[in-house]
């Protein structure tokens, strides 16, 4: 099946990517060979990762992609297949992954969303640093390890207890979370 995607180059995009097995952690017991893997596409296929959140089981990204370039599902379809192949092969696999020499561990699809003006982006943004509190992992966005707030407090453009109350608004956006 083939799916239809906004493609516009040397956009950004925000991308929520999940766990085949949502109650798994493998994204931050991995942490350090999944920034190896992003770091090695970027090398050959560059992008700029605007903001990221690796959470245990899912994640979420805003990428702004080379003027020109459009190719974002090359960059997921490889760091989707690097990350797997340096773990232990533990997951259970049906029929179908068996066929098609799939590991397991991704969902096969993942939601993209075109950034379409400043306030978009923003929201976004916002989105991403808030989700380990909305996941209940840490009560202020802050405490989360992995995640790319820490870069934009050291910039200013957040405060340290930015998200600590809880009041953020997300104007109703659906970010692709199950």
């Amino acid at each position: 099946m083939h799916y239809r995607r906004v493609k516009a180059k040397g956009a950004s995009y925000f991308f929520t990517v999940n766990l085949a097995q949502r109650n798994k952690s493998i994204l931050i017991d991995n942490i350090d060979l999944l920034r190896q893997v992003f770091k090695r596409v970027q090398k050959r296929h560059p992008f700029k990762i605007e903001a990221i959140v690796i959470l245990p089981e899912h994640l979420h990204t805003i990428w702004t992609l080379p003027e020109g370039d459009n190719d974002y599902p090359t960059r997921w379809m490889l760091i989707k297949s690097a990350f797997p192949r340096q773990l232990p092969k533990t997951e259970s696999r049906n029929k179908s992954r068996l066929k098609k020499a799939e590991r397991g561990i991704w969902q096969r699809r993942y939601w993209e969303h075109l950034i379409r003006n400043d306030k978009d982006f923003s929201t976004h943004m916002n989105y991403i640093h808030f989700n380990p509190v909305k996941h209940g992992h840490v009560k202020c966005a802050v405490d989360w390890p992995y995640s790319s707030i820490h870069q934009c407090i050291e910039k200013s453009v957040l405060e340290s207890n930015w998200g600590c109350d809880g009041a953020v608004e997300f104007d109703g956006f659906d970010f692709g979370e199950m």
